[in-house]
């Protein structure tokens, strides 16, 4: 697989399922390293379809996204696996920390199987970028909502992924702990160059982003960059 970084470009994206049930129609997009788009639209018009193609989750039935150089769907499974694991970050609505585990131990999982390093002095220095450095050793029930979503925020981080893809992180936060979490994601973007995707409801979140764009009827519209 060859190196990744660059431009995230989708073109002529479509998603079929059977019967005939055409979810997204030629959907073309273009991200650059540092860039934040936001995905709006009514449920179930395909918004998630397109961040799990995006992320190799899902396939498209035609169409082609590429992350720089590289084709994802030319990728084998081998070559699927390691680019979620090194390439993307995922965040969804439900934190997915596993209870047992410390927020440090959360976080450092993804590097278990990326890396022989020790991750541990940059979890805790994600931790601490995310304001949770005091939390480094509590449990998933000890945390409020916000905090145990900045954990999750820092665990999709630890793999310094070119692309951080959101699904409703905010949906089960108060308008304080959700305006927490955006704001690491656009830092996240500035300070990095990590290309932001999110799919929101929250029109107020969305208009954050240096660009919001609509999902209607299985197309993309509105590519203007959000009013700020």
């Amino acid at each position: 697989m060859a190196s990744t970084g660059g431009d995230l470009i989708l073109a002529g994206v479509t998603k079929t399922y059977v019967p005939a049930h055409e979810v997204l129609r030629g959907v073309s997009m273009t991200a650059r390293p540092g860039e934040t788009v936001s995905v709006v639209g009514p449920s179930g018009c395909g918004k998630s379809t397109l961040l799990n193609i995006i992320g190799s989750l899902d396939q498209p039935t035609s169409g082609t996204v590429a992350l720089g150089d590289i084709d994802i769907a030319g990728l084998s499974g081998d070559e699927l696996a390691a680019f979620r694991s090194n390439e993307v970050g995922f965040i969804f609505q439900d934190h997915h920390l596993l209870p047992q585990l410390t927020a440090l131990e959360n976080v450092l999982l993804p590097s278990l199987a990326t890396s022989s390093r020790d991750a541990t002095p940059r979890a805790r220095e994600l931790l601490g970028r995310v304001g949770l450095s005091d939390q480094a050793e509590s449990l998933p029930a000890q945390m409020s909502g916000g905090e145990r979503q900045r954990v999750a925020v820092a665990r999709a981080m630890i793999n310094e992924p070119k692309l951080l893809l959101c699904d409703e992180p905010t949906g089960n936060l108060d308008h304080e702990a959700g305006e927490n979490v955006v704001s690491l994601f656009l830092e996240m973007a500035g300070e990095g160059g990590v290309t932001v995707v999110m799919v929101t409801h929250n029109l107020d979140f969305a208009r954050e982003f240096s660009r919001c764009v609509e999902l209607r009827g299985g197309r993309l519209t509105g590519t203007e960059p959000a009013a700020r």
